[in-house]
């Protein structure tokens, strides 16, 4: 009677009971970091005082931040190498591969917990492992030892029956989930994959359905694990690591989606959110000027075998810019040596080093008022590097189709679709893999460059607070609106000081000096209040400014617990409509703030206008010991005191 995702949270299981809400807590078997997020992660497990990691296995990636400018990234990477040395945890080095590809591939173990310092953690749920993205200072607590702690998801079966047409792909699966679902939809529950259709999909395809169920705001998404995976697992030589692992033939289910995949078109998402899913069909003829292939959405081997063949002997259209990201090394050694990187660059294509790259706005910017066609998972406003671009989400195959035409082209009817397979077996190089050495761990100095500065240190909050509404918000502000990730703020991801000159200006270009002149302040926002990435740097910027609380509609799930960890209060209007009644400039004091935060209820005095708010702050136990405290790092410090 139990679904997938029961059973593996049952064999991980610490503390709470599994009923949909409650608070729960996980053993971690596996922890990934990337170099965006991963410095803050290192310097807050060197706060733990921890000698090494007690997980099965931790892996610190360099994936993002590979564009060396000037010395701060190669610092970083450094840092990065240096900690992993330490501790105990395996590095992967520059240009090996994006983090969630080269785990998928060299580390993913079917029914283990895996957590992440990125929000696209959720990819290794291709392989059945329950994998969920996470904010840095939680993946350092359990490279600690310490659980992981999540409200019980609900479980939501998405049920596939019949077989993709050739020219519709995976990513137009999960394009159809976020048109019906949205990007708020997810929120707290798990999206299980069962089903007929199931069987008919790849390992690589499945990982691009959940690596893309971090849009919907879900915890995670997740397959069985079948024959399918076995096979995926024995092509990588780690076919000892396959169990099989299904849901009860009697599982129960919050409900069921159902997506019958003959009956799917190809899709697009237009600008500027993943759920704002429209036929490929109905935008034909539109003009575009730049395509990119890749992220860890769409950089598979079979992915980038499909476009070589849909390529061949055609040349990109002239107006176009086509650029291609392989995911991992290995898989840009096997397209070299099959001869298909040759089909990429006869055909016009341009081949950039294996990394997130274009999708991170780490370069590839579009030009001014351009249209770009992304097979990537995100097309936030502005994230591409470029504010006043359109950025579209869609398939590799759709993406092929318009490179050549010039123009948003449905794929259907136009290419001639072969078939690509995920090869038997793939020649293994791990050179750029160092794995941890019992010589190094405890025993190796952190190498902290100039730009390497201290994680700013919360406070508990006090009995009575009054603080002035710095910025009202409107609904689905991301953590790219509140701190921006492009090409030239992401060297500076471990200097928080230098950073928060840049907090939330994407909405509010004043919203820094305006909270350095009031010490400091409050947010009000409107619903899913910090949709996207798992980056902390969006609590760590805001507590740097003096931030105290956000006052939202609602939260997403991995910034209200970011919020919480840093000591910043996540409140919640209990009358919607009270928005409409907070404005910039607008004192507000709390009273009685200690005693209110354990009843859930707070009230909130308006001075401004005389007018008293009722608002709610939905924390567990263990969260409202945290937020008193000051957080989760002063937290465990105080324990180890």
């Amino acid at each position: 009677m139990f679904n997938l995702t029961e059973k593996i949270i049952a064999a991980h299981l610490t503390e709470g009971e599994m009923i949909a809400g409650q608070e729960i807590g996980l053993r971690i078997d596996q922890t990934l970091t990337q170099d965006s997020t991963g410095t803050m992660a290192y310097l807050e497990l060197e706060a733990m005082g921890i000698e090494r990691v007690k997980t099965k296995l931790s892996v610190a990636y360099i994936d993002h931040n590979m564009l060396q400018a000037g010395p701060e990234n190669f610092d970083d990477h450094l840092f990065i190498q240096s900690a992993a040395k330490n501790y105990g945890i395996w590095f992967s080095k520059p240009g090996n591969g994006i983090c969630h590809q080269v785990h998928l591939e060299r580390f993913g173990v079917p029914g283990d917990t895996l957590i992440g310092s990125d929000s696209h953690t959720p990819t290794a749920g291709g392989l059945g492992m329950l994998a969920i993205g996470a904010g840095g200072v939680d993946v350092a607590a359990a490279m600690a030892g310490k659980s992981y702690y999540i409200q019980m998801p609900e479980v939501v079966e998405v049920h596939l029956t019949g077989k993709l047409r050739p020219g519709v792909a995976a990513k137009d699966i999960i394009l159809y989930v976020l048109q019906q679902e949205t990007v708020k939809g997810g929120v707290n529950k798990v999206y299980e994959y069962t089903g007929e259709g199931v069987k008919t999909l790849s390992v690589p395809e499945r990982a691009t359905i959940t690596n893309m169920g971090a849009e919907l705001g879900a915890t995670t998404s997740i397959f069985p694990s079948d024959e399918i995976t076995e096979e995926f697992l024995q092509s990588m030589g780690r076919g000892e690591v396959y169990q099989p692992l299904a849901a009860d033939s009697d599982a129960c289910y919050s409900r069921r989606l159902e997506v019958a995949l003959d009956q799917l078109v190809p899709l697009i998402a237009c600008p500027h959110s993943p759920d704002n899913v429209v036929t490929v069909s109905s935008l034909a003829g539109t003009e575009i000027g730049q395509v990119a292939i890749g992220s860890c959405t769409n950089s598979s081997y079979l992915d980038l075998a499909k476009c070589a063949m849909l390529l061949k002997g055609k040349k990109v259209h002239e107006d176009v810019s086509l650029v291609i990201s392989p995911g991992s090394r290995q898989i840009l050694k096997r397209l070299a040596d099959e001869g298909l990187l040759s089909i990429f660059l006869e055909a016009g294509a341009r081949v950039l080093e294996c990394g997130c790259g274009p999708c991170i706005g780490m370069g590839q910017a579009p030009n001014n008022n351009g249209k770009s066609l992304r097979t990537f998972n995100r097309n936030f406003y502005g994230r591409s590097g470029t504010k006043s671009a359109d950025v579209y989400l869609v398939s590799p195959e759709t993406a092929v189709a318009s490179a050549l035409t010039g123009v948003i082209t449905d794929p259907l009817g136009y290419l001639e679709f072969g078939e690509a397979k995920v090869p038997s077996s793939f020649k293994i190089d791990d050179n750029l893999l160092i794995a941890p050495n019992e010589a190094y761990i405890g025993q190796t100095p952190l190498v902290k460059g100039p730009n390497i500065k201290e994680v700013p240190a919360a406070l508990p909050p006090t009995e009575e607070m009054s603080a002035k509404v710095l910025t009202v918000l409107e609904d689905n502000i991301t953590t790219d609106h509140i701190m921006p990730s492009n090409a030239a703020l992401l060297p500076y991801r471990s200097n928080i000081p230098y950073l928060a000159d840049y907090c939330l200006t994407p909405s509010d270009s004043e919203f820094p000096s305006k909270a350095k002149a009031n010490g400091g302040g409050i947010i009000v926002a409107g619903e899913n209040y910090g949709q996207g990435s798992s980056r902390e740097h969006a609590a760590l910027a805001p507590l740097y400014l003096g931030v105290k609380a956000v006052v939202a509609k609602s939260f997403a799930r991995i910034h209200k617990q970011n919020l919480v960890n840093n000591g910043i209060m996540p409140l919640i209007f209990a009358d919607s409509n009270d928005y409409a009644n907070l404005h910039q400039g607008d004192e507000l004091v709390f009273s009685d703030l200690l005693s209110q935060i354990p009843t859930g209820k707070i009230v909130m005095q308006n001075k401004t206008t005389g007018q008293k708010i009722n608002l709610k702050i939905e924390l567990g136990d263990r969260q409202e010991k945290l937020l008193l405290a000051g957080g989760l790092l002063t937290s465990i410090r105080n324990q180890k005191e």
